[in-house]
């Protein structure tokens, strides 16, 4: 993924180099001014020695500035890209994919994860590569300084190599929990969120704020245990770090005393003992993050190698479409609940330019008919066909342009009125979208707004009456233009006056499309060319309103429980 970025990085890593090494000269002007002291000449040689070094500090300044500011933004496009990518995978997962996934969770991979691949991928690289390179230079000016005080220092790094491992390895266990736990509590957070007016009407606020707090509760657990792990990891390395200084103090004094040091040699080294020192403390640091980013990516990869099923772009796209649908001895279960059959041997045929209704019981499949056209799922067997081509073997993107959809509840997004309706066809004038909302009855309404069009409908359309959001939703399908038109029982929930008003806009709307109509209540289905009963998943009557309450059989049952 940060291929795009390799010029930027390589230019970065080359400030990282110089930097690097020319602040591991800093010490040596610290040998130099150390045994200047004594000299004869020492205050010349102070003098120069001090305009080097700073000299010297600003180019270390210089290089710092590019590194850091090259591995950021670096960092910072390849997350974006990240990101991109993730949500587009998410998008592209078939809805069956989403049947099995919580919003919370997938909202959490895009938020909590991707941040803490960011700071994994941004700061932490170019850290972790100075104190490496720092670490690397460090040791080696000791071993050339005094290979015997460089053994002394080394004594502890088996431990302290032994201990981040078991570091790493716990952080990382710990941390994949914490995501996990935090996960949860998005979920619960979004679903509350989301709901809040059922939460409010249930009085129901303490419950879900308790809810929410076991999830938090749980990840700060989790936390409390990495915290716990954070300051043992810390303190026992901090021990190790300043017991290898008081060695080296102790044997280098010796050496100093003995003349085979000069006391420069021994202050350079300390401050390259303490370079290194706190280079491979910070890297033991950033180790435990680069943990935490891995448990992350892990995730997010999972994601993003996922591919859907059945979705895609590609396949057959018809030069022509008359609108006839056909399910043959179509079998269906949805891919959650495998072990419970929505659909046995379901027959249905929508002819072009006729309205089918579906009617029957709670359960029965008919919303199930719905999502099979439109291919949101495909029969375990059988075959859904459009004049005579199987749904599979078209291209699903091209497929749903042709599929217009109404349901009870319509979903709008939380942007302008026009801005929902043009959501139907994106490229769509001002004009056309005046002329559907005119066509769904909906402009007088909506010119009664202050800002018109420019109206803001709030999360979900929240802040319009539900005759008026079924009216922009028919309006939206009116731009469309679809060929295949889905009716989800879309008067069910309104008032006389709305239902009027909105039954007006159908029948507009319908007018030589081929039409599937759900229903819930018996008089909307009157005029349509044939009623289908459905029940335990599978056609068991079918013909005119007429003809069917004139027969006793299934249609006429509903038609007495529901009329008296």
């Amino acid at each position: 993924m940060a291929k795009p970025e390799f010029g930027m990085l390589t230019i970065a890593t080359l400030a990282l180099l110089l930097g690097s090494s020319l602040s591991l000269v800093g010490p040596q002007g610290v040998r130099i001014l150390t045994d200047a002291v004594s000299q004869p000449n020492g205050r010349e040689v102070l003098a120069r020695t001090v305009e080097q070094m700073l000299g010297l500090f600003v180019l270390v300044g210089l290089f710092g500035f590019l590194r850091s500011w090259l591995f950021t933004l670096a960092g910072e496009r390849v997350v974006a890209r990240l990101r991109r990518d993730l949500y587009d995978r998410i998008v592209a997962q078939e809805i069956g994919f989403f049947d099995a996934q919580r919003t919370g969770e997938l909202l959490n991979r895009l938020s909590s994860d991707t941040n803490v691949i960011q700071n994994g991928v941004t700061v932490n690289i170019s850290m972790a590569l100075r104190f490496f390179v720092q670490a690397l230079g460090s040791l080696a000016v000791l071993v050339w300084t005094s290979w015997k005080l460089t053994l002394v220092m080394l004594a502890v790094v088996p431990f302290v190599a032994i201990g981040a491992m078991l570091f790493a390895r716990r952080v990382r266990s710990l941390s994949k929990t914490t995501q996990d736990a935090l996960a949860g509590a998005s979920e619960v957070a979004d679903e509350t969120l989301g709901n809040i007016r059922t939460v409010r009407s249930f009085a129901r606020e303490d419950f879900e704020v308790g809810r929410y707090a076991a999830k938090v509760d749980v990840a700060f657990q989790m936390g409390r245990r990495l915290a716990l792990t954070y300051g043992t990891f810390q303190g026992a390395m901090g021990f190790a770090g300043f017991g290898a200084v008081a060695l080296v103090l102790w044997f280098g004094g010796n050496e100093v005393i003995e003349g085979t040091l000069t006391l420069g040699d021994l202050n350079s080294f300390m401050l390259y003992t303490i370079v290194l020192g706190f280079s491979l403390g910070a890297l033991s640091s950033l180790y435990a993050d680069f943990n935490r980013a891995l448990g992350a990516s892990t995730r997010v990869f999972e994601l993003m190698d996922r591919a859907p099923i059945g979705e895609g772009r590609g396949g057959e796209r018809l030069a022509e479409v008359k609108g006839r649908v056909a399910l043959n001895a179509v079998d269906f279960a949805y891919p959650t609940r495998l072990d419970a059959p929505v659909m046995k041997q379901m027959n249905i045929v929508l002819e072009p330019g006729k309205i089918l209704a579906l009617v029957g019981p709670s359960g029965s499949g008919k919303s199930t008919v719905a999502g099979l056209v439109a291919r949101f799922y495909d029969p375990t067997s059988g075959t859904v066909t459009l004049d005579g081509h199987d749904l599979r073997t078209l291209d699903p993107h091209w497929l749903r342009e042709q599929i217009g959809t109404v349901s009870q509840e319509p979903v709008l997004f939380a942007c302008s009125i026009e801005e929902n309706i043009r959501y139907g066809r994106m490229d769509a004038s001002h004009e056309q979208v005046v002329e559907a909302s005119r066509a769904a009855n909906a402009h007088t309404f909506i010119e009664g707004f202050p800002e018109g069009y420019n109206t803001l409908v709030g999360e979900r359309g929240v802040r319009l009456s539900g005759g008026q959001k079924q009216r922009i939703a028919i309006a939206r399908a009116i731009l469309k233009d679809p060929r295949i038109l889905v009716l989800d029982e879309a008067t069910s929930a309104l008032d006389s006056e709305s239902e009027h008003l909105v039954q007006e806009a159908l029948e507009r709307l319908m007018v030589g499309r081929t039409v599937l109509v759900i229903a819930h209540r018996l008089s909307t289905v009157r005029d349509a060319d044939t009623v289908a009963v459905v029940d335990s998943g599978t056609v068991v009557e079918a013909g005119r309103h007429e003809e069917l309450v004139a027969h006793d059989g299934p249609y006429r049952k509903l038609v007495e429980r529901q009329f008296g």
